[in-house]
């Protein structure tokens, strides 16, 4: 078993436990960082920053980078409570603390769309810098047409929302809105959404008087981030129940801080109207998820049970403890929107050098702003009329945006899978 304490040479046990993924012992990142570290420090310095959906996994981990370089503010906007007073609890109780002694540092349970942020942001001074990390970013959640018009206005109407009431107030100095490598030649609606927002804030002229400079990133799994296959594992052996992996299935994967430091270089260093990615080698980059499953629970101090059915995995649960094995689910990559492999780049997209060893920059590849336009309008309708669109409805309103879209319904979902 771990013994906590054992992980102390390394910064926490979410870094030890992303290693079994990202298969490093050093940083990605950090040599890039280290670099613009002068940049860094001139224009987060005393500035007024703003993060939303700062309490999640990626936003925690670009909220402590940011911390790094003393801004004046720092407000945290997210819709969950609970995970702002983990993250208040965090930064309390570490290293943090002492530079947040310095900082006007506040967070806020508020949803960023709501009549109530337009009054938080009427009511504040301008904001140097704004990272947008919110997001509905499940494959899981295009299931059914309620959960797939909430992806479709937490990852599209609300940063329209959330951009003109930012121009409103004041001028923006960087937006910066996270995107997805699913993104790129999108096979799943959440995918084509995010590609969607990448039109939406690179077009933002054509649908607000938004200046900024506006950046994104697209990037890997991030090891054992909140709701990730991989941070189930760890709930599963909490509560003594079957682990589930699919089988055949190699995924690229960055640890909770390389994230941050990537998302710090996207909203600071990265050019107008450009992606950052990953600079990552399919042949030495991607891993099995099998074999992270195998060592993740060889790390615990258990031999892998191999299960090929789930009422099998979950009898086996006792008698495989007792010999200090552990059910491991094998399932087939079958449900809906699912990718047999990942790609940060999409068809006809450029990237270019950008003086970053392991960072790449992809460059905008615009759509019609009329075409846009047009799907906004047709989304805000649908959200006042009483009958929803049918997700059939919806596939080919968002195609008529995002043509590369390649959506097959297999009929299966992982909400029917263990």
């Amino acid at each position: 078993m771990i013994d906590p304490l054992s992980s102390l040479a390394k910064e926490n046990l979410s870094e030890m436990l992303a290693s079994l993924a990202t298969q490093r012992e050093t940083d990605l990142f950090s040599d890039d960082v280290a670099s613009r570290h002068s940049e860094l420090r001139e224009q987060l310095g005393g500035s007024r920053l703003l993060v939303i959906g700062g309490a999640g996994s990626i936003g925690s981990a670009t909220i402590r980078e940011l911390i790094r370089f003393c801004p004046a503010v720092l407000h945290i906007v997210d819709q969950s409570e609970n995970n702002l007073v983990e993250l208040v609890r965090d930064l309390r109780s570490s290293v943090a603390s002492q530079a947040l002694a310095s900082i006007n540092f506040q967070t806020f349970p508020i949803d960023f769309g709501s009549t109530i942020m337009t009054r938080f942001i009427a009511e504040q001074q301008p904001y140097d810098y704004v990272l947008n990390f919110a997001a509905v970013k499940h494959v899981r959640s295009e299931k059914d047409v309620y959960s797939l018009m909430q992806m479709l206005v937490t990852n599209i109407l609300k940063p329209v929302w959330l951009m003109n009431w930012l121009s409103a107030k004041g001028s923006v100095k960087g937006y910066f809105c996270v995107s997805t490598d699913k993104a790129a030649n999108p096979v799943n609606l959440m995918g084509a959404s995010k590609r969607l927002m990448e039109h939406i804030i690179f077009s933002s002229h054509e649908f607000c008087p938004f200046s900024a400079r506006v950046t994104s990133a697209r990037f890997a799994n991030v090891a054992f981030s909140d709701g990730s296959l991989l941070y189930s594992w760890i709930r599963r052996l909490e509560k003594c129940q079957p682990l589930a992996v699919p089988v055949n299935t190699r995924r690229f994967f960055i640890s909770q801080r390389e994230a941050g430091e990537l998302c710090l270089l996207a909203a600071v260093s990265a050019p107008h109207q450009h992606l950052l990615i990953p600079r990552m080698n399919p042949d030495t980059d991607l891993h099995d998820l099998q074999d992270i499953a195998r060592s993740f629970l060889h790390t615990h101090g258990y031999e892998p049970f191999l299960c090929e059915s789930e009422d099998e995995a979950k009898r086996q649960i006792a008698p495989a403890l007792s010999q200090g094995k552990y059910p491991l689910l094998l399932t087939p990559l079958d449900t809906s929107g699912e990718k047999s492999f990942e790609e940060f780049v999409g068809n006809n997209e450029h990237i270019k050098e950008i003086g970053m060893n392991q960072l790449l920059a992809v460059e905008y590849l615009p759509t019609s702003p009329d075409a846009v336009k047009a799907f906004l309008t047709t989304l805000k309708r649908a959200l006042t009329e009483s009958n929803l669109l049918s997700k059939e409805d919806i596939i080919k309103m968002i195609s008529s945006v995002v043509p590369e879209l390649e959506h097959v319904e297999s009929g299966k979902n992982l909400d029917q899978r263990m």
